[in-house]
């Protein structure tokens, strides 16, 4: 079979143009009159050019190798990442604040990048063998496992943002027969998140206990019952309280409520299995752990959660402002995006991005200069050409005849479209400032590399569609 005949063109054309378009932009962010050689290879579009080079070196070489090597590969490269990932948090290269580099000389690699590559392989891998059932306990702790080990390792490095990556995931498994009621528990979970920054804490408990109580209504429609669950923690809540007053026990409003839910929860449970109100059971259950959650969500916030990445949540949420901060980045960012009008300025005109006051422009906020030297035409033309290649990446997984190409198709749409949409929106201010990268656009190797071989093996395997792929 002729793989060069066999190859989609339109995929390779788009990755083609958002290359080039991608060190156009990185040429004009650190362009400056004294050195505007495009091969100066001691700025960083010159060393841009050597990593493009590089990439469409790889891709050839992913192209030529057998489409059976990733399948038949896929767990010994998932282990060697992971192996990767430890070895780095031990001799790995400190930048930023994260050990999260290995340094060759002047070469430095990010195996994080990688490991999303691994982790999309290792998913069809598991996913795509036969008999497999996706609504199994063991399968999905399997799947968990396999998503969330290099999760956990890159988040202790720590690099918060190349850790949430791998939620995006969910997608896949969504799309290979996940119940939707996953996903509206992953967004309830999101909004619990947001209103437990919000919200105090005795709001959120009374709100969940509110909500559990309806909920059980609902399900049961049985109001004795329900009535049963109120008075038995009204009662153990008055007890608590009047224990309080009486011994003088100094404890918070707040652990009054949540000591009440879990012991007049001992009751319940042994009320609930005695009339055999199985659902009954399960919400309070889910009750205990949203409370557990909300609570944890602090303790994320504050121990977790570093300093620089506590404030832009908090700017982003406007609980504070800081101009000259945390919060610079994103205002220099949205001024250069809205300067930039309808048309832009013109290509190296951008006086924001000529004077430097977005910094790291030519790496997770490179869409500034778009829409500054291009304006709306230029960030609208981006962000199509980007919904195209996704479209296009969607179209080819569903044409596949195996599930591991299919599968893996999948996992490359969900790993690009969550970099595209987290990248520009955090740029324009609707997101908190993570630092990762657009896709073929921001300065680096690493990032470059991975987005390309991530997609060229997906490539490789829909050529051989025709064939049949274990």
């Amino acid at each position: 079979m002729n793989i060069w005949t066999s190859n989609d063109w339109i995929t390779i054309i788009l990755f083609l143009v958002l290359v080039f378009l991608g060190w156009i932009n990185i040429y004009a962010s650190v362009f400056n009159e004294e050195t505007s050689e495009a091969f100066d290879f001691s700025q960083r579009y010159g060393k841009q050019l050597i990593w493009i080079s590089a990439a469409l070196i790889v891709a050839f070489l992913v192209e030529i190798i057998d489409s059976r090597f990733y399948s038949f590969f896929a767990y010994l490269i998932y282990g060697l990442i992971i192996f990767a990932l430890i070895l780095v948090l031990i001799v790995g290269r400190e930048v930023h604040g994260a050990r999260s580099w290995f340094e060759f000389g002047e070469l430095r690699m990010q195996p994080s990048e990688f490991a999303k590559i691994a982790t999309s392989l290792a998913l069809a891998r598991y996913l795509s063998m036969p008999n497999r059932n996706i609504h199994s306990i063991k399968t999905i702790f399997n799947l968990a496992l396999i998503i969330l080990l290099p999760a956990f390792l890159i988040l202790i490095q720590p690099d918060t943002g190349s850790a949430i990556v791998f939620v995006t995931f969910v997608l896949v498994l969504y799309r290979e027969g996940l119940s939707g009621t996953i996903m509206l528990i992953g967004l309830m979970i999101g909004i619990l998140s947001i209103l437990s920054l919000f919200l105090d804490k005795l709001i959120i408990v009374t709100g969940l206990v509110l909500a559990a109580l309806i909920a059980l209504q609902i399900i049961e429609r049985r109001k004795k019952f329900t009535i049963y669950a109120l008075v038995i923690l009204s009662v153990t809540a008055g007890m608590l309280y009047g224990l309080k007053f009486l011994f003088d026990w100094r404890f918070s409003i707040y652990f009054l409520i949540v000591a009440s839910v879990f012991l007049s929860g001992i009751l319940f449970l042994y009320l609930g299995y005695k009339l055999k109100i199985k659902e009954g059971i399960f919400v309070y259950l889910i009750l205990i752990g949203t409370i557990v959650f909300s609570f944890s969500v602090d303790y994320v916030f504050h121990d977790v959660l570093e300093p620089h990445q506590q404030k832009r949540i908090n700017i982003l949420l406007g609980f504070e402002t800081d101009p000259y901060g945390s919060g610079y980045n994103i205002n220099q960012s949205k001024i250069a995006i809205g300067s930039g009008g309808f048309s832009g300025k013109g290509f190296l005109n951008g006086t924001q991005t000529k004077f430097k006051f977005v910094p790291e422009q030519s790496t997770d906020f490179i869409f500034c200069t778009v829409g500054e030297e291009w304006g709306f035409v230029g960030t609208f033309t981006v962000i199509l050409l980007f919904v195209i290649l996704l479209l296009r990446i969607i179209y080819l997984a569903e044409r596949q005849r195996s599930a591991f190409t299919r599968i893996y198709g999948y996992s490359v749409f969900s790993v690009l479209f969550f970099h595209v949409a987290v990248n520009i929106g955090m740029t324009i201010g609707l997101l908190p400032v993570i630092g990762i990268p657009l896709p073929f656009f921001s300065y680096g190797g690493s990032s470059l590399w991975a987005f390309t071989i991530l997609l060229f093996i997906f490539l490789r395997l829909d050529a051989s569609r025709m064939e049949y792929l274990v």
